[in-house]
């Protein structure tokens, strides 16, 4: 694969033919969302803002990984009926984040579209999040789409941004894999997100979550961190072997040639 457009080659793989890669992902991503359920009083914060009609949009849905780690991890039984907007540039994604929705997640508008080409008339949602979910967005267009964000947003309604960090491994590997393998469009980090929206008007709190995620399985670990780069044509032999790359990889990789992949995400609150 020769494409350095990393958001052309993230939208490729949020397919059918990309399920397989999805699913070996989220052998270990999975981790990702239950950090978040758990980082915040969600089921306080979701009915603090209940009242008639009130409304979610959830940005870049993905597959629906964190309203399902919320009501695995948490409990909402309290929490009256989210209208429940699926916004992402995938059609596939829309469809798999609708299927995993359930109470009190009520799928409402399905919205196969970029952030930042979301229409003005999308506005006052009660709450507005992307979890994991901003790292392909193009640089020249990250301060349209924080503005977007921002504007989607009703006065008083509650945003997060949910982004690892430039320290964290999802940055790390994939500076290494560009310097090493194949060059391509960086990844969007928090900080670049947190400043964005603090330039389109936002009162950001900045909020830090650490933890690790591993595996001894070299199957797993090669179909996570082909994920992790949008890109299963490079064998995880031939990671550890090219240059940057394979040194970051050397340093995930115990004597038993176990992975250990640190995080941390920020939790960017408005």
């Amino acid at each position: 694969m020769s494409n350095g457009d990393t958001a052309e080659r993230s939208l490729e793989h949020w397919s059918e033919a990309g399920r397989t890669g999805m699913e070996a992902f989220y052998a270990l991503a999975t981790e990702d969302y239950r950090q978040l359920a758990l980082a915040a009083d969600w089921p306080g914060l979701l009915g603090a803002r209940a009242h008639d009609g009130w409304a979610l949009l959830d940005v870049a849905c993905g597959s629906g990984k964190f309203p399902t780690a919320l009501r695995r991890h948490t409990d909402l039984s309290a929490v009256p009926e989210i209208a429940y907007d699926l916004l992402d540039p995938s059609d596939f994604s829309v469809a798999e984040a609708k299927a995993a929705l359930s109470e009190p997640f009520s799928p409402r508008h399905e919205l196969v579209m970029t952030l930042q080409d979301l229409p003005d008339d999308y506005a006052g949602y009660d709450v507005v999040w992307a979890t994991h979910a901003l790292y392909a967005l193009p640089p020249a267009e990250l301060d349209s789409a924080a503005e977007r964000f921002v504007a989607a947003l009703a006065p008083g309604g509650l945003g997060l941004v949910a982004q690892a960090t430039a320290t964290s491994h999802y940055l790390a590997f994939y500076d290494a894999f560009r310097a090493g393998v194949r060059e391509a469009t960086p990844y969007t980090t928090a900080e670049q997100v947190r400043d964005a929206l603090i330039r389109a008007g936002a009162d950001v709190r900045d909020q830090r979550v650490t933890y690790t995620t591993g595996t001894s399985d070299r199957v797993v670990a090669e179909g996570f961190l082909q994920r992790c780069a949008f890109d299963d044509s490079v064998s995880l032999e031939e990671m550890e072997a090219a240059p940057v790359l394979g040194d970051y990889l050397a340093s995930c990789r115990d004597a038993s040639g176990s992975y250990t992949f640190s995080h941390e995400a920020a939790l960017l609150w408005l």
